[in-house]
């Protein structure tokens, strides 16, 4: 059963937040073998790197660069509500974010293709 304060904007807005640094988290252990491939030599980082060009992978990243977007506004706006103390319309913050999200998200997809 759903609690009445789990349907409040500022509840998704903080689950949204938590869930892309989740997806952050473990997109990180995977930069790290990239980045430690490429100590081992140019052939090892281009074999590791044909694996982006599978179909999901790239689906992957454009999910991974939503994350990211996600996380960085809903972080700016956790910043924005403690040191600026303002009162917040939550609705508008959250449709500013997914604007956010959707434009950072439009902007990778045209520039990686």
């Amino acid at each position: 059963m759903m609690r009445a304060s789990h349907k409040q904007p500022g509840f998704v807005a903080a689950l949204l937040h938590r869930l892309s640094g989740i997806a952050l988290a473990i997109f990180l252990p995977l930069h790290f073998l990239a980045l430690a491939t490429a100590l081992n030599g140019a052939a090892a980082l281009d074999s590791f790197l044909a694996i982006t060009r599978l179909p999901l992978v790239k689906v992957s990243e454009c999910l991974l660069v939503a994350a990211l977007a996600t996380h960085m506004t809903l972080g700016l706006r956790v910043l924005a509500i403690e040191f600026l103390n303002i009162r917040e319309r939550t609705a508008a913050v959250l449709t500013g974010c997914a604007a956010a999200v959707f434009a950072v998200g439009l902007a990778f997809l045209l520039n990686a293709g």
